[in-house]
C-alpha cells in the first residue's frame, strides 16, 4: 500500500465529517441546536460504521459532495469546519447571534400541580418532551411538554416529606429521588404505564437525604449526600450501601455532580461553602477524597459538570451556584479534580437552594441560572461583565430554585419557591 493511499484511509472520516460540517449551516439554518446534534451523531457513525473497502472511500466523498452541492448549492465562502473565511469576497450566510439563539422569550405552558417549592427539574435523556419535577410538597410529577395541550402524565407519591433531588437513569426507565424523610426511592417508569415505586431505602444514619444522582458509568449505583455531611454510594439493585462507599465531608451535603463518559470523578458541595472532589471505583463503589476548596462565601447549592465549553475554552469545567450572590465557572485543573475559578457572575442568591445549568448545545459556552429576584439569567461565558447577560426572563413572582433544558434546547423549564413551573419556548 502506497504512502498516499495509507494517508487517505486514515483521513477518510475527517474528510467526510468536514464535508458535512461545511453544509451544516444550510441544512439546519432554522434549527441550530439540531445542526449541532446532527454533526455529533454523524461523527459517531463515521467512527462506528467505517467502510472496510478503501477503494470506495474517494468515490463516496465525491458522490456525497455532488449530492450536497446539488441540494444546497456551492459554499465556496466557507471552510471545512463551516466557519466563515475572512478572506472570502462572497456573500456570507446570515448567522444567528448568541442572543437570538438563546431567546427563550415566549411562555409555552405553566404547570401548577405542586403546592410548595420546586426543588429540582430534569428532562429525560435525549427526550425533548418528558420532564420530571420534584417538590417540597413531597411529590414528584412527570409532564409531557409537547402534547397539545401539555399535561401532567403521572404523579409519584410516597415520600413523607419534601423531595430534594431527582435523576433519570440513562435509559429513562428509572427515576431516583431523595427526600427530607431520610429515604432514597427508586421508581420504575415504563411508557404510558403508571410509575411504580420499586424500592425504598432508608438512610443508615436516619438523616435527611439532600442530593442524589445515578453513577453515569454504572446505573446500579446511586450517589447520595445527607444532612450529616456524609457522601454515600447505594446499590439500588440490592438496597445495600457497599463497604468503602461512605466518606465524611462535613456540613450538609447540598449538591453533587459526576464526571460522565466513564469518568470516575465526583464533586460535592455543602452548606459551609466547601467543594470536595472524590474518586469512585465504578465497579465496587469505593470512594476516596482528593481535593478541597473552602470559603466560597456561601452554601454550594448546585454543581454541574461539562467536558468542554467551546473551541476557545476546550477544558472540562464545573458550574457552581453558591449563596454569596454569584454563579461561577471553574476549570478542572488536573486528574485529581482540582478546581480553579475562571468566570464569576453576579446573581441574587443568599437564602434559597438556587440551581444553575449549562446550555446543552456543545460549542457554545452558555449558562442559565435561577435567582432570588424572580428572573432567569441567561449568560454567555465568552463575554465579560454586564455584556455576558444575553437574556433575562421574567414571569415568576417568587425565587427561582430549579432550571433545566431539554436536550435539543427547544424548551427551558424553570420552577419557583411557590411551586410554579414555567416552560419557555425557544
Amino acid at each position: 500500500m502506497s504512502g498516499t493511499t495509507s494517508k487517505w484511509i486514515l483521513q477518510w472520516p475527517q474528510q467526510v465529517f468536514a464535508l458535512d460540517a461545511k453544509y451544516n449551516t444550510r441544512r439546519t439554518s432554522t434549527q441550530p441546536a439540531f445542526g449541532m446534534l446532527y454533526i455529533r451523531r454523524r461523527s459517531q457513525l463515521l467512527r462506528d460504521k467505517e467502510s472496510k473497502d478503501p477503494s470506495l472511500r474517494p468515490t463516496y466523498v465525491k458522490l456525497r459532495a455532488e449530492l450536497l452541492r446539488s441540494r444546497y448549492g456551492t459554499i465556496s465562502e466557507y471552510n471545512g469546519l463551516g466557519i466563515p473565511d475572512d478572506k472570502s469576497t462572497h456573500t456570507r450566510l446570515n448567522r444567528k447571534s448568541t442572543a437570538e439563539s438563546f431567546a427563550f422569550a415566549g411562555v409555552h405552558h405553566v404547570f401548577d400541580q405542586h403546592i410548595a417549592g420546586v426543588t429540582a427539574l430534569k428532562f429525560a435523556n435525549n427526550d425533548r418532551s418528558k420532564l420530571c419535577c420534584a417538590s417540597f410538597d413531597g411529590t414528584i410529577s412527570i409532564c409531557n411538554v409537547t402534547d397539545s395541550p401539555p399535561r401532567v402524565m403521572a404523579k409519584l407519591e410516597g415520600h413523607q416529606k419534601g423531595v430534594t433531588a431527582i435523576d433519570w437513569s440513562i435509559s429513562n426507565d428509572l427515576i431516583v429521588s431523595s427526600g427530607l424523610d431520610a429515604t432514597v426511592r427508586l421508581w420504575g417508569v415504563h411508557g404510558d404505564a403508571s410509575p411504580v415505586c420499586l424500592r425504598v431505602v432508608s438512610d443508615p444514619f436516619r438523616s435527611e437525604v439532600l442530593c442524589c444522582a445515578f453513577v453515569p458509568a454504572n446505573n446500579n449505583l446511586v450517589i447520595t449526600g445527607n444532612g450529616q455531611g456524609l457522601l454515600q454510594i447505594l446499590n439500588v439493585s440490592t438496597g445495600i450501601y457497599p463497604r468503602g462507599g461512605t466518606t465524611k465531608i462535613g456540613g450538609k451535603m447540598l449538591s453533587l455532580t459526576c464526571e460522565e463518559s466513564g469518568g470516575s470523578l465526583i464533586w460535592t458541595g455543602n452548606d459551609r461553602g466547601t467543594i470536595t472532589s472524590l474518586r469512585m471505583e465504578t465497579a465496587s463503589g469505593r470512594l476516596s477524597k482528593l481535593r478541597r476548596i473552602d470559603n466560597l462565601g456561601g452554601a454550594v447549592t448546585s454543581l454541574s459538570w461539562r467536558p468542554w465549553l467551546s473551541r476557545e475554552s476546550p477544558w472540562p469545567t464545573v458550574l457552581v451556584s453558591s449563596a454569596c450572590n454569584a454563579v461561577s465557572v471553574y476549570k478542572i485543573a488536573d486528574s485529581q479534580g482540582t478546581l480553579s475559578v475562571w468566570k464569576k457572575y453576579p446573581i441574587k442568591h443568599q437564602q434559597y437552594l438556587v440551581r444553575s445549568t449549562f446550555c446543552p448545545r456543545m460549542g457554545a459556552c452558555l449558562i442559565a441560572s435561577g435567582s432570588e429576584d424572580g428572573s432567569v439569567h441567561l449568560l454567555d461565558t465568552a463575554r465579560e461583565g454586564k455584556a455576558a447577560q444575553v437574556n433575562r426572563l421574567h414571569g415568576h413572582s417568587a425565587p427561582i430554585l430549579s432550571i433545566a433544558f431539554n436536550y435539543d434546547e427547544t424548551y427551558l423549564a424553570t420552577g419557583d419557591h411557590q411551586g410554579l413551573v414555567i416552560i419557555w419556548q425557544n
